[in-house]
């Protein structure tokens, strides 16, 4: 099962930040945003969770979201999760069955970090899950700008080129 398998199985679509998606889990209950941080204009879905491809050379753009984020690896090779928390602290973490090798089948990435990840297998892919809570809306979504993300955490400017998209100029 290689990954048009799983793109054409399981319906998925392209993604801005990359890969491909379908979201397979939408809370039909609603959090108020009168009971939500600040950072929410508006009320949120309790939860929320896609399926999430990355095949090949593909990568997941730096971006990052207005919520915990918790990935669950599935099926095909190990990613590698590249992120920088807002203090401009830089981490890396492998996705994947091999545990004895680091590799974790779960992870939370908190919110506003700003993250990115890429297939360790070139020649294979990664089919992983993704669970949002406060669910998520695209007017969370922030894909990385090259001069803002660089200027910001300037020590770190190998990797943030390394995953901007063609968006972030």
């Amino acid at each position: 099962m290689n990954a048009n398998y799983w793109i054409h199985k399981l319906d998925l679509l392209k993604h801005p930040e990359g890969g491909y998606y379908k979201e397979i889990y939408r809370s039909e209950e609603v959090i108020v945003k009168e009971a939500l941080p600040a950072r929410y204009a508006t009320g949120r879905n309790i939860s929320t969770s896609i399926y999430y491809m990355l095949a090949k050379e593909q990568v997941s753009h730096f971006h990052k979201l207005q919520s915990d984020e918790i990935w669950h690896f599935y099926y095909g090779t190990s990613l590698t999760i590249y992120m920088i928390d807002e203090k401009g602290n830089y981490a890396e973490q492998k996705l994947g069955r091999n545990l004895d090798e680091g590799e974790v089948l779960q992870f939370v990435i908190p919110k506003c970090t700003w993250f990115a990840a890429e297939v360790n297998d070139k020649k294979s892919f990664s089919l992983i899950g993704c669970t949002v809570a406060p669910g998520f809306d695209f007017a969370d979504f922030e894909l990385a700008r090259r001069e803002v993300l660089s200027a910001q955490f300037p020590l770190l400017k190998e990797v943030i080129e390394q995953f901007i998209s063609k968006d972030g100029i």
